[in-house]
């Protein structure tokens, strides 16, 4: 009665068995390449998708080379499923999670921060931007008593965000950004620039008609950057300011960007802004900025101010516009591109 054993076998790849009894699982070669069904077992596909199912061992195969089997972890299987499995549909299955992980992975690996092109902007201050005698109409850009903050050359990732990089630059060059305000700072963040509007004389931003549409608003891998550090240039969207009525515009592109200022990170920013760029010179210009007193309203004027917007008065958010703004005239006197001899740059200090 001991000699005796149940054996049953099926077939495998190019005419190999696998041998089957009740007191253990025997392989007659080291090809685990098995592709048959067994009746009355649990399919492999459902022990793949397994919601317990975490990490496995895998076979790797490879053309007229022997298989090996690697070890990760233990997939964690009801007992009740390790009964009903025969060991080689444990291995393969375990081998197909193990690949979809890996690809998962390998997917956000490494991101394109190659520098494309380098765009400059000149800030300046206007001190008589609300005195009295101010010509009625007279724009930032033709202010009499301008004081120069200094030059910030910022480098753009056009291999990674192609159209984010291609309408700031176009903005610039066709100097839609001049004479513009940097119209909100808030100290140890950033800095905002670019709102939209038809009043050059109020220091805002009419975009050229050159702009594309722009896709990368709507595209995952677009936020992929973060604002780890001072400097990072981004396009604003979750932070963006512009009037709603101007938004709403079936030709609505937008141009509003922001410049992290430091000293920390600002992990609030990740996910909502699109990280296209970072300053390569003039972060000493990028803290004076930061470093200007701003309008901060009084507890009481906060909280009329959530009321007024709670209830839906529009004079809420004209009112909220005013709050962070720097109290000194701060806005771009100048801004254009850099041509450079090797058009692709990587300093050190990218991530």
């Amino acid at each position: 009665g001991n000699d005796i054993s149940t054996i049953f076998s099926m077939e495998v790849s190019e005419g190999q068995t696998l041998k089957h009894s009740p007191n253990n699982v025997m392989l007659s070669s080291s090809s685990t390449k098995a592709t048959s069904s067994m009746a009355d077992h649990v399919s492999l596909g459902n022990l793949h998708h397994h919601p317990n199912s975490q990490s496995s061992c895998f076979a790797t195969s490879k053309p007229n080379h022997d298989n090996t089997h690697k070890c990760n972890h233990s997939p964690k299987i009801p007992r009740r499923s390790l009964v009903l499995l025969p060991a080689s549909s444990l291995l393969l299955s375990a081998s197909s999670s193990f690949a979809i992980d890996n690809s998962n992975a390998s997917s956000s690996s490494t991101i394109d921060t190659t520098i494309t092109d380098r765009i400059f902007m000149d800030f300046s201050i206007c001190p008589s931007f609300f005195s009295n005698d101010r010509t009625l109409g007279a724009e930032l850009a033709t202010c009499p008593d301008s004081e120069p903050l200094g030059r910030v050359v910022f480098g753009l990732y056009g291999r990674l965000l192609p159209i984010t990089t291609a309408n700031f630059k176009t903005t610039c060059t066709t100097s839609a950004y001049r004479g513009t305000l940097v119209h909100k700072v808030l100290q140890g963040q950033f800095f905002a620039a670019g709102r939209q509007g038809s009043r050059r004389d109020k220091g805002v931003v009419q975009p050229p008609s050159k702009l594309v549409r722009n896709v990368e608003t709507v595209d995952p891998k677009a936020y992929q950057l973060r604002h780890a550090r001072p400097g990072t240039l981004s396009l604003c969207l979750e932070q963006n300011d512009d009037d709603d009525s101007i938004k709403l515009s079936p030709n609505y592109h937008n141009v509003e960007f922001l410049v992290t200022t430091g000293p920390g990170p600002c992990p609030e920013l990740d996910d909502q802004n699109i990280v296209f760029g970072t300053v390569l010179e003039g972060m000493d210009v990028i803290t004076s900025i930061a470093s200007i007193p701003t309008y901060k309203p009084g507890e009481r004027i906060q909280f009329f101010n959530d009321f007024a917007q709670l209830i839906g008065d529009e004079r809420a958010q004209s009112a909220r516009a005013m709050w962070d703004r720097p109290q000194k005239t701060v806005y771009i006197s100048g801004c254009g591109e850099l041509k450079v001899t090797k058009p692709s740059l990587s300093p050190p200090s990218l991530p």
